[in-house]
C-alpha cells in the first residue's frame, strides 16, 4: 500500500496494490494491520457505510463531536466523486483548510479522514456508490455539519454541469465561524 501526504498532514490518500490482468483486477481493499503500521496509529472501525448517490448530488460537509467522533477510511467501488476533508479543529494551526482528492472506481484511491474534520463529496460521474468504514458508529446527537459553499473555506468543487443536490441539513448548515465544533 502506498501512503500519500496531503497539505493536512493526518488526512492521507491510501492506494492498495491493484494486480490486473485480461480477466480483470484484484486488490486488498482493507487490512487492519497494514494500515494501522502505514499510518502509525492503532486503528479499529466499527461501522461500514455504503450510498449511492447520482451527478451533482453533494453530501456533507459533516462530522461527529465527541464522544463520538468519527474516523472515516473512504473509497468509491463505481463511478467517480470530489472527496473532500476540512479541518475542523479550532485549536489547529490548519483550522478552516481543506483537502480534495478525486476518488474513482478506477484509480481504487481511497482517503483516511481523522476525526476532527468535516467530510464531505460531490458526485462527478453519472451515479457513484461511496463506501467508507468509521471508527465509532453513528450518534445523532454528536451528529454536526458545515456549509458546503462556506466562503471562509472556499472550497474549489468541480463544475458537474448540473446544481448540487443537497439534502435540506446540508443547505441549512452552519457556516465554520458559527459551527460548533472540536475546540
Amino acid at each position: 500500500m502506498k501512503i500519500t501526504p496531503t497539505s493536512l498532514p493526518e488526512v492521507l490518500i491510501i492506494e492498495p496494490r491493484v494486480f490486473g490482468d485480461a480477466r480483470g483486477f484484484f486488490t486488498e481493499s482493507w487490512n487492519e494491520l497494514a494500515f494501522n503500521k502505514a499510518i502509525g496509529q492503532d486503528i479499529r472501525f466499527v461501522q461500514d457505510n455504503h450510498s449511492r448517490s447520482a451527478r451533482g448530488v453533494l453530501r456533507g460537509l459533516h462530522f461527529q463531536r465527541p464522544p463520538h467522533s468519527q474516523g472515516k477510511l473512504v473509497r468509491v467501488t463505481s463511478g467517480a466523486v470530489y472527496d473532500v476533508a476540512v479541518d475542523i479543529r479550532r485549536s489547529s494551526p490548519n483550522f478552516g483548510r481543506w483537502e480534495g482528492v478525486e476518488l474513482t472506481a478506477e484509480n481504487h484511491k481511497q482517503l483516511w479522514i481523522p476525526p476532527g474534520f468535516a467530510h464531505g463529496f460531490l458526485v462527478l460521474s453519472e451515479t457513484a456508490d461511496f463506501l467508507y468504514k468509521t471508527t465509532d458508529y453513528y450518534a445523532p446527537e454528536c451528529e454536526g455539519a458545515v456549509k458546503w459553499d462556506d466562503p471562509a473555506i472556499g472550497i474549489h468543487w468541480p463544475n458537474t454541469g448540473v446544481p448540487a443536490l443537497l439534502a435540506d441539513k446540508d443547505a441549512k448548515a452552519a457556516l465554520l465561524a458559527e459551527a460548533r465544533v472540536f475546540d
